[in-house]
């Protein structure tokens, strides 16, 4: 993946930069949902700031 294009990824989100989960998935190549099920299995791991959940209105 080109800089220009990960850099596209990052979004300014309740004043922090983020990168949304499909994005990473995309990333490292493996499903959102495989993605998301390693970090809840690994989540002491990560920071406590490292994911948030975003509403519909987001």
């Amino acid at each position: 993946m080109q800089i220009a294009t990960l850099q596209s990824k990052i979004h300014d989100i309740q004043g922090l930069k983020v990168i949304l989960d499909f994005d990473l998935a995309t990333l490292y190549e493996v499903e959102t949902k495989v993605l998301n099920q390693a970090v809840k299995r690994n989540i002491k791991r990560f920071p406590s700031d490292f994911m948030f959940r975003l509403t519909i209105e987001e």
